[in-house]
């Protein structure tokens, strides 16, 4: 209600995020608290009429409100300073070739649809077709309410098992691919990058995009090569191919780059707590996270916390909560030092 509230947009865009996730807590335990009415309810008319219906209806709203409860445990864990912050995933091909590629895609799919499930807007930022099949790296920017808090449980390496169907011989191949996610930084960060220290390349872009993409230079690489604030001399490189515009890629790049930059320098205010660095190693046999078995069987089984589940084509299809609730509540196991 402040007259001058709109004088400053950013500030006011800020305010508003914070009163709608707030807002959003209250929302949440709202739906709670009636679905939990609802069930109480019909509990008391079951015990008065054993009716089989009823007794259905129990059973239906009874495992909505073990799901309500259950978003809402997931949510809690999120108490990192960075948790509420959208996120920037990058997935990169690994050893493998071609299988490899298509296993990248795969991955894309997979959390784009775990995405559009949660209600969050996905963008694709940078896409990089692969030689044959599917795509050698893809950035995807994740906007909603604690996006970062969720998806930070997907960085490291992930393998995939299974007979190719790029091979005439329908092998069995073993594929990896690497998830690094970071937050998003905003105008509540300030970053300062020396523009000396800042290298610029133009490309014309690859992949999707309507006829504009292979004829204009719109695609831009930034490579920053400088020193964080421990000495270590670090190479930082983000690339944009969104928009038609080279100048609106620049700004999207320049976002991407502060992200990368400003979750370097949290991991070194952070390290004794850094769960991020898996997210670094090399791209092939034992440092996998996850692996997906197609053939002879089917599993999923997360390394970290030992969760396996065998309704694989679910997981690809974007069910991931139990993997990330696992590892979320691992992790606060881990630093209460149970």
């Amino acid at each position: 209600m402040e007259p001058d509230f709109w004088d400053d947009p950013d500030a006011a865009r800020q305010t508003e995020k914070m009163v709608s996730d707030e807002k959003s807590w209250v929302v949440m335990y709202d739906e709670l608290y009636r679905k939990l009415e609802d069930v109480e309810t019909l509990t008391e008319l079951v015990a008065e009429d054993p009716d089989p219906e009823l007794l259905a209806e129990v059973g239906v709203e009874e495992k909505a409100l073990a799901e309500l409860l259950e978003n809402a445990e997931i949510r809690s864990m999120l108490t990192e300073p960075d948790d509420h912050r959208n996120a920037i995933l990058n997935i990169n091909s690994g050893a493998g070739g071609t299988e490899s590629q298509d296993w990248s895609e795969m991955l894309m799919r997979m959390y784009i649809r775990w995405g559009e499930s949660k209600g969050y807007t996905v963008n694709t930022l940078e896409y990089q077709e692969g030689e044959v099949a599917g795509i050698k790296s893809c950035t995807l920017r994740f906007e909603g309410p604690s996006a970062f808090g969720y998806l930070k449980a997907e960085s490291g390496v992930h393998r995939l098992v299974r007979i190719s169907p790029f091979d005439s011989n329908a092998r069995r191949h073993t594929s990896f691919a690497s998830v690094f996610v970071f937050p998003e930084v905003d105008d509540t960060i300030e970053i300062s990058l020396n523009s000396d220290d800042i290298e610029m390349q133009v490309f014309r872009s690859g992949g999707k995009g309507g006829q504009n993409v292979n004829k204009v230079s719109s695609g831009v690489r930034l490579i920053w090569t400088g020193k964080l604030s421990d000495g270590r001399a670090e190479r930082v490189v983000a690339e944009c191919t969104e928009e038609r515009s080279q100048l609106q890629n620049r700004e999207k790049c320049m976002m991407m780059l502060k992200s990368r930059v400003y979750l370097l320098e949290r991991e070194i205010q952070d390290a004794a707590r850094n769960q991020l660095e898996m997210g670094k190693k090399k791209i092939e046999w034992g440092s996998q996270i996850r692996s997906y078995v197609f053939q002879p069987y089917t599993m999923v089984n997360d390394h970290r916390i030992e969760m396996k589940s065998t309704n694989i084509q679910a997981v690809m299809d974007g069910d991931l909560d139990p993997f990330i609730k696992g590892y979320l509540m691992a992790t606060a196991l881990n630093d209460s030092g149970v």
